[in-house]
Order: structure tokens, then C-alpha cells, then sequence
């Protein structure tokens, strides 16, 4: 039984989705910030990067859990940091 070979492999696999996304991330976030600059005041982007950067963690968490319940979890968290993060940009 090669368990620790499994999960290294497992982590490597992981890391290389997690940094793709976080790319993705990095650029949706661009593209976002060109529009919102002019709208959003310091606070209020302060809160939208803080949202954002709680959501990536969550990814990442979820990604690295096997347990449904907990992927569960972290999936309702992060749909409600996306509700938040849409009011928040929307100027609810």
C-alpha cells in the first residue's frame, strides 16, 4: 500500500488546480476591478477583494476535501459570499 505516493500525487494535483483557478480568479478579477474602480470607494473595494479572497479560500478547502457534507457546506458558503460580493458590486 503506497498511501503517502497517492497523496502526494493527489497534492500536486491540487495545487495545480488551485493555481489554475486562483489565474482565473486574478483575471476575472481584473477585468472587474476596470469597470468597478470608478464606482466602488476604498471600503467598498476593500470588502469586495476581502469577499473574494474568503471564496478562494473556500475553493481551495473544498477542493481538498473528500467528506460530502463538508463539500456541501462549503459550497452554500460560497454561493453566499457570491451573493454578497453581486450586492456589494451592484451597489445594493
Amino acid at each position: 500500500m503506497n498511501r503517502m505516493g497517492d497523496s502526494g500525487e493527489g497534492l500536486i494535483d491540487a495545487e495545480a488546480r488551485i493555481a489554475e483557478r486562483m489565474e482565473e480568479r486574478e483575471q476575472d478579477r481584473k477585468r472587474q476591478l476596470n469597470v468597478r474602480d470608478k464606482h466602488l470607494d476604498p471600503e467598498r473595494q476593500r470588502r469586495a477583494e476581502s469577499l473574494r479572497l474568503a471564496r478562494i479560500e473556500l475553493e481551495r478547502q473544498r477542493g481538498a476535501t473528500e467528506h460530502a457534507g463538508r463539500k456541501q457546506q462549503l459550497t452554500q458558503a460560497m454561493a453566499e459570499l457570491d451573493k454578497q460580493l453581486a450586492a456589494l458590486t451592484s451597489g445594493d
